[in-house]
C-alpha cells in the first residue's frame, strides 16, 4: 500500500505510480479490452493536467502589474495592492500613490520612475518635491541595512539652510529657496559645493551644514540647461540606485517569474515551481521523472490513438490530398526558419545558434559581463572552437533593435582593416534574441587605462599614447574612405590589445554615408563631451564629426582627463572647452598630464605641441575649418616620424592666426542629447 504525504510533489509521485499500476492492470487482464484502456487514459490525462497545475496560481499572481504610471512592476519587486509577498523581496515592496509605485526607505517616501532590470538599477526622486511647493529642509537619508547602493552616476546636489550671508548673484549654478529665507536667514542649493567653497569659505561656513541629495545630472538636457531650471525641478529628475539580490535571468528566459520565499528565489512557471528554471525539473527526483514519463507516454499515445481511430472511420473520404499539402506546407516554412538559424553565413558572416552562444557565456552568466553599452550589455565567452569572443546582447528585440542588428552587421562584414575590432558572427534575426559575437579584445579601452581602473602615473608613456593615436586615425581614416561615419568616436570605444595595439569598436550609431550628398540630416546622436556642435545645431553628420570627436579623443591622450567631469569649473566641464581655453592662453603645461615629461624630455614636448595644435584645428566649431580624416592620420604619422631634433627644430606654438579663429565667435559646448547608459559604460566595457 502507498502511503502518501501531503506535500508537493509527493503527492504527484504517488498519484502517477497509482495510475501506472492501474494501467498494466488494465493492459494485462484478459478480460479488459482496448476500449476500457482508451477510456481510463482519457479520465487519466485530464487528472494529470489538472494535478501538475495545482500551483500554477502563483504564475499569474506574479504576473508584472503597473500603477498606471511608471514601469512595471515585477521581481524582486512587488505592489502590495496588487501582488502577494512571493513575488517579490520583503524590502522590495512597493505601494500605488496617485498612479505612481512608491519605495519606503528610512521612513521617507521616493516615487519610482524607471527600473532597469538588465543592470538592477532604477531611479528614484523624492516623494515629497511632488507634493509640496516648497518640500524643506531635505535631510540625509541612509541606505544602510537595505539591499541598496548609489550609482556612480549620481553626484551631489548641495542644499545650504540658515546662512546668515547671502550668495552673489554671479556665482555659478547656485540656486534660491525663497521659501526658506528672510532678510537675515539665506538658503540655496549648488551643484558644485567645493567650487563654491573655493570662492567663498565665508559664506559656505556661515550655513549648517550641507544636506546632500544625489541627482542624476546626466537625466538633464545638458549642463547649461540646468541653469534654467529650479531646484525642484532638478530634484525631480531623480537619482539612480542599484540593487542587490539574486539573479532571475534564466528563470526569466525560460517562461518562468520569479518568486522569493522561505529565504530563497523560486521560479514560478505557468505549469509548477521549479528552483532555478522552468525547464531544469530540480523539483522531481529521477523516479519521479521515469514515472511522469511513462504515464505520460502511455496516456497520450493511447488517447491519440483513439481519437485518431474514430476520427479516420467518420472522414476517411471526407477530406483531399489538399490537407496532405497544407502540412507539407507548414513543415517547409517551419524547416526554413530553422535551416536560417543553423545556416552557415549570413551577409557573409558565420550565424551561430542561440543556445551556442548561451552555453559559450555560462547562459550569460552576470560574472562574465564586461560592459553596458548604449544598446547591449557584453559578455564574454568561449565559443566550441576554442576562441575568446565578446558577445553583444541587444536589450529589446523590436523593429528599432533588429534595424541596428542589421546595420552593425552590414557595415562590420564588410570591413577588414588592422585598427578595427573583428565581427565574427551574430544569431540570425529570427533568434529568439539578437545577439553579435565579436573578437576579444583583452587589455580594456582607452578609457580605463587613461583615467579609469586601470590608471596609473607612468604606465602609459607618450611613445604609446602617440601609436594609439595615430592607429585610431588609421582605422577612422579607413572608414571614411568606405563611405562610412562613426558617430560615436571616443575613448571607450578604443579597445587596446596586450600590446596597446588598436581595435576601435562600437559601430553602433554607423550610418552608410551616400556618396551624392554632402551631409546626412538625422537627430543628434553620440556622447557628450564628443558630438560635433554643428552637427547639434544644424543636424548635419558628415566625416567631420568624427574629426571633432577624435579632437576630443586627442585632448584625453594629452591630459589623461575625461571628456566631461561636473565637478570642474562650469567653463571646463567640457574638455573641449578646457583644451581651447588652455591653448589660447598659452597655458598648455596646465593640461597635459605631468607624468608625459612634458618639461623635462625636449622631443615630448615638441611632439605635445604639435598634437595639442592638430586637437586645436578639428575642435574648430565650423565644419569646413577643419582638416579631413585622413589629412589628421598624414599629420599625426608626420609628428611621430620627425625627430625634433633640439638642434634643427624650433619650439611650435600655435599661431595667432589660429587663435583669431576661435576668438572670433562664442566657442559652443559639446551637446548633451546623447544616450545615457553610453555616457558611463563600465570601466571594464571591452567591445562595441
Amino acid at each position: 500500500m502507498l502511503t502518501c504525504s501531503p506535500s508537493f510533489p509527493q503527492i504527484h509521485t504517488c498519484f502517477l505510480s497509482s495510475c501506472v499500476s492501474i494501467c498494466f492492470w488494465i493492459m494485462n487482464n484478459p478480460k479488459m479490452n482496448h476500449f476500457h484502456l482508451c477510456v481510463f487514459t482519457i479520465i487519466f490525462t485530464t487528472l494529470f493536467r489538472q494535478a501538475f497545475s495545482v500551483d500554477s496560481s502563483y504564475y499569474e499572481a506574479c504576473k508584472p502589474q503597473t500603477c498606471g504610471n511608471g514601469p512595471n512592476i515585477s521581481y524582486p519587486f512587488w505592489l502590495s495592492d496588487q501582488q502577494e509577498s512571493y513575488c517579490g523581496y520583503p524590502s522590495f515592496k512597493l505601494v500605488c500613490k496617485d498612479k505612481n509605485p512608491v519605495l519606503a526607505i528610512s521612513n521617507s517616501d521616493y516615487i519610482i520612475k524607471e527600473i532597469f532590470y538588465s543592470n538592477q538599477t532604477f531611479l528614484v526622486a523624492i516623494s515629497a518635491v511632488y507634493e509640496d511647493e516648497c518640500p524643506l529642509p531635505l535631510r540625509n537619508f541612509s541606505l544602510d541595512r537595505t539591499p541598496f547602493n548609489y550609482s556612480s552616476k549620481n553626484a551631489d546636489f548641495s542644499f545650504f539652510y540658515n546662512c546668515s550671508q547671502k550668495p552673489l548673484d554671479y556665482y555659478v549654478f547656485t540656486y534660491p529657496i525663497s521659501c526658506a529665507s528672510n532678510s537675515t536667514s539665506h538658503s540655496f542649493a549648488t551643484i558644485h559645493k567645493e567650487v563654491l567653497k573655493y570662492m567663498n569659505h565665508t559664506l559656505v561656513d556661515s550655513c549648517e551644514s550641507p544636506v546632500d541629495v544625489p541627482v542624476d545630472y546626466f537625466r538633464a538636457a545638458g549642463v547649461h540647461s540646468m541653469l534654467k531650471m529650479s531646484y525642484t525641478d532638478i530634484l525631480k529628475m531623480g537619482f539612480l540606485l542599484n540593487w542587490t539580490a539574486q539573479d532571475c535571468g534564466n528563470c526569466e528566459r525560460s517562461g518562468g517569474r520569479c518568486g522569493f520565499d522561505k529565504n530563497e528565489v523560486i521560479c514560478f512557471c505557468s505549469d509548477r515551481s521549479h528552483d532555478k528554471t522552468c525547464d531544469d525539473g530540480t523539483k522531481f527526483n529521477w523516479k519521479l521523472k521515469v514515472v511522469v514519463g511513462l504515464c505520460s507516454v502511455i496516456g497520450t499515445t493511447a488517447a491519440m490513438c483513439f481519437i485518431f481511430f474514430i476520427w479516420r472511420r467518420r472522414n476517411r473520404n471526407r477530406y483531399g490530398p489538399s490537407s496532405s499539402y497544407a502540412s507539407r506546407s507548414i513543415f517547409s516554412k517551419s524547416y526554413s526558419r530553422s535551416d536560417t538559424e543553423k545556416g552557415s553565413a549570413y551577409l557573409g558572416v558565420h550565424v551561430f545558434t542561440y543556445k551556442e552562444l548561451e552555453q559559450a557565456t555560462n547562459y550569460f552568466d552576470s560574472s562574465k559581463e564586461l560592459g553596458d553599452g548604449g544598446f547591449g550589455t557584453v559578455y564574454y565567452g568561449k565559443v566550441r572552437d576554442g576562441r575568446s569572443v565578446a558577445v553583444k546582447r541587444l536589450y529589446e528585440t523590436n523593429y528599432k533593435r533588429v534595424e541596428q542588428f542589421m546595420n552593425e552587421i552590414e557595415i562590420l562584414a564588410r570591413l577588414r582593416h588592422q585598427n578595427l575590432v573583428l565581427l565574427y558572427g551574430c544569431t540570425s534575426r529570427h533568434s529568439r534574441e539578437l545577439l553579435l559575437v565579436y573578437e576579444y579584445v583583452p587589455n580594456g579601452t582607452l578609457a580605463d587605462h587613461l583615467h579609469g581602473g586601470k590608471a596609473k602615473p607612468g604606465a602609459l608613456p607618450w611613445h604609446t599614447r602617440i601609436n594609439i593615436a595615430v592607429e585610431t586615425a588609421s582605422a577612422l581614416s579607413y572608414l571614411h574612405a568606405s563611405e562610412i561615419i562613426h558617430r560615436d568616436v571616443k575613448t571607450t570605444n578604443i579597445l587596446l590589445d596586450n600590446n596597446f595595439c588598436v581595435k576601435v569598436a562600437d559601430f553602433g550609431l554607423s550610418r552608410l554615408f551616400p556618396t551624392d550628398v554632402t551631409h546626412i540630416s538625422t537627430a543628434p546622436q553620440g556622447t557628450p563631451g564628443y558630438v560635433d556642435p554643428d552637427y547639434n545645431q544644424c543636424y548635419q553628420l558628415t566625416t567631420k564629426s568624427d574629426v571633432y570627436s577624435f579632437g576630443v579623443v586627442l585632448v584625453e591622450l594629452i591630459s589623461s582627463l575625461p571628456a566631461v567631469d561636473i565637478t570642474r569649473h562650469r567653463q571646463e566641464i567640457n574638455l573641449s572647452n578646457m583644451a581651447i581655453n588652455k591653448i589660447q592662453k598659452h597655458a598648455l603645461d596646465e593640461l597635459v598630464d605631468p607624468s608625459l615629461g612634458y618639461e623635462s624630455d625636449f622631443r615630448v614636448r615638441k611632439m605635445i605641441n604639435a598634437v595639442a595644435e592638430l586637437a586645436f584645428r578639428c575642435l574648430q566649431n565650423e565644419t569646413d575649418m577643419r582638416p579631413s580624416m585622413m589629412d589628421v592620420e598624414n599629420e599625426l604619422k608626420r609628428i611621430q616620424s620627425d625627430d625634433f631634433s633640439k638642434e634643427k627644430a624650433e619650439e611650435i606654438e600655435i599661431s595667432a592666426d589660429d587663435v583669431v579663429l576661435l576668438k572670433s565667435g562664442p566657442l559652443e559646448a559639446s551637446p548633451d542629447s546623447v544616450d545615457r547608459v553610453s555616457m558611463s559604460p563600465k570601466p571594464n566595457d571591452k567591445t562595441g
